[in-house]
């Protein structure tokens, strides 16, 4: 256990404890968490080693190179865990004061992607703001920055205004409001959903009333349907989620290549490298559908080992948020561990057909360079808290 003198510094008392830390004003050195390091590793290597083999034939076909994929990802890899080794030795208190200005920046990036001549458009969605060759989606940035500015505001707010409808509820709602609307103008609903359950969390986490938590579900669910009413393609794919074979060569084309590529793969897999889906058969197989190449070349122990170290990194990442030293801490571990779970689960639940394709990418393996990186970066965060709370 450690108390504070006056001069802001850690000091032992009686009670032991194993993580030996040192902080100052900008940095925290000590243990942090060696299974959520180590669960990151291993997942961020089979990615890498995924999208080799899943991108093989499309980035071929695509950009001339087999390795077009693997290339770019091994970039946003290097630059992720950089930034993880920096963000777990600075002090996570520093980001309670600069909350507001990284939240109102993430903001900005979101707008700028609907500017035309900024934002790059792709599958008929602005995402994007290209940067000469590469590019940057602005929704990764928001998913960390709204975990910071909620997890700072219900800090500070307080457990008493938190539970008051107006002051608490109807200012959260603002708050998560608008950031989701500068997503659904690109438009983005699966993000849009994952930012509300990761603000929802926290929400709860920092002790709002059920009732408000529920009366924020009901409003999603008919958000939701307006959503899926308002737009036929949004229609198309929730009645290819519902009958996918009454459109094989259309709408329920990629679940259907999806599931043929998980029952292809059996116990044991086809091996690393031997997919005959990534042949141009199953859309994005880099992407948000590397989990059935995943099935077909691993096999169903290699997607259930997936599962457990996705399992085992929520519990640490509770573990942590349980046991962190302050409520800011507490919410932060806490949105961060639920932003990453709650991605994965939603990925392999679109992909073996238990919910409609949302297009969200799998954390640490699926391709994407922006995602990569502010994922990694989240994790050095929650690998800093780590260091301050008293675990084992």
């Amino acid at each position: 256990m450690f108390r504070k003198n006056k001069k802001s510094k850690i000091i032992r008392t009686k009670k032991k404890n194993k993580n030996k830390i040192s902080r100052n004003t900008f940095y925290v050195t000590g243990a942090s968490d060696k299974t959520i390091f180590g669960v990151v590793g291993i997942l961020t290597l089979l990615g890498v080693l995924m999208i080799a083999s899943a991108g093989i034939v499309y980035a071929d076909v695509r950009f001339g190179d087999p390795y077009f994929f693997f290339k770019r990802q091994m970039i946003g890899v290097v630059l992720g865990f950089v930034g993880l080794f920096v963000f777990s030795y600075i002090d996570y208190h520093l980001y309670r004061k600069w909350a507001l200005v990284i939240f109102v920046g993430a903001l900005f990036l979101l707008f700028l992607v609907l500017l035309p001549g900024i934002g790059a458009e792709a599958y008929g969605a602005n995402r994007w703001i290209g940067i000469g060759p590469m590019s940057f989606q602005p929704a990764e940035v928001m998913k960390l920055a709204l975990i910071l500015y909620v997890s700072a505001w219900c800090a500070g707010k307080g457990k008493k205004i938190i539970t008051d409808f107006q002051n608490g509820l109807i200012s959260f709602l603002s708050i998560v409001g608008l950031a989701c609307v500068l997503i659904l103008m690109q438009p983005d609903v699966g993000t849009t959903i994952m930012l509300g359950a990761i603000a929802v969390g926290i929400f709860y986490l920092a002790g709002a009333r059920l009732s408000h938590i529920a009366m924020i579900g009901g409003l999603g669910v008919v958000a939701l349907v307006g959503l899926i009413v308002a737009a036929p393609y949004r229609m198309a794919r929730f009645t290819a989620f519902i009958h996918p074979e009454a459109d094989l060569q259309g709408t329920g084309y990629q679940i259907q290549q999806a599931l043929i590529a998980i029952g292809s793969g059996g116990i044991f897999g086809v091996g690393l490298g031997h997919s005959m889906q990534k042949g141009l058969y199953l859309p994005e197989p880099v992407g948000d559908s590397i989990y059935a190449i995943i099935a077909e070349e691993l096999g169903v122990l290699g997607t259930i080992g997936i599962v457990i170290l996705f399992v085992l990194f929520a519990w640490r990442g509770l573990k942590i948020a349980a046991n962190a030293p302050d409520i800011f801490g507490k919410l932060v571990a806490g949105g961060i561990t639920i932003w990453i779970i709650g991605q994965a689960i939603m990925n392999i639940a679109a992909i073996i057909a238990l919910m409609p394709l949302t297009g969200i990418p799998l954390p640490f393996i699926s391709y994407g360079g922006t995602s990569i990186v502010f994922t990694l970066v989240s994790v050095g965060i929650l690998l800093n808290i780590s260091k301050q709370a008293q675990i084992s």
